[in-house]
């Protein structure tokens, strides 16, 4: 398997961190978002993935991108280590956990919005930074809410056992700290935080470890 990737990338994060935690092997395959240009515009990447994002996945010579869709993928194909729980009402709940982040924190604060917000609208770096700290703080605020005091919340965000959710949270954790966002609101999500990356299988994941990190 190949994995198109930037260090960087949260939606990328996620996914190298659902490999680890299936012990896949895989290729990282460096995609340089901000490097003349962004490579995710040329030509030969916009064949794998049109959408000009990353991460995409290439399996047995097939592309399969958006990182919720490869790693539901990766849990289809390959079970052992599962990252959703075997039970509807379980399975809704660890979705419902990733969607919020994946869907409605991290659109709002995507590379391209935040060079839309700098370079058509002209929006200096304090107020792009602040608009930033503003959308992690309302989905942080709904996410902690979801996991405080719930039977269903263990060690992880489901369980004791990282999962779908966990590889969607921790990079989300991971800009919110680029960007100084305050975190102390927010006690659940910073013990699974520290739960977390205590695993091999986050610490390989990390940005800072990547090849193509800076």
């Amino acid at each position: 398997m190949q994995l198109y990737t930037y260090f960087r990338s949260s939606a990328s994060y996620r996914v190298r961190i659902a490999l680890h935690l299936k012990g896949l092997p895989f290729e990282s395959v460096p995609v340089h978002l901000l490097k003349d240009g962004g490579a995710q515009h040329a030509p030969a990447y916009q064949h794998i993935n049109p959408a000009k994002l990353v991460p995409a996945l290439i399996d047995d010579g097939h592309a399969v991108t958006q990182s919720m869709a490869i790693m539901e993928y990766l849990d289809e194909t390959h079970p052992d280590q599962p990252l959703m729980p075997r039970d509807a009402l379980g399975r809704a709940r660890v979705r419902a956990l990733a969607q919020a982040i994946a869907c409605e924190i991290h659109p709002l604060n995507n590379l391209r919005v935040l060079q839309y917000l700098e370079h058509d609208l002209k929006l200096d770096e304090a107020t792009r930074a602040t608009w930033y700290r503003h959308w992690i703080t309302l989905g942080f605020t709904a996410i902690e809410a979801i996991l405080a005091n719930n039977s269903a919340t263990g060690v992880f965000c489901h369980g004791d056992t990282p999962g779908l959710a966990d590889c969607c949270l921790i990079p989300q954790i991971a800009n919110s700290r680029r960007f100084q966002t305050p975190l102390e609101a927010f006690p659940t999500i910073l013990r699974i935080e520290e739960a977390c990356l205590a695993l091999p299988a986050f610490q390989n994941a990390a940005p800072q470890v990547q090849p193509d990190a800076e």
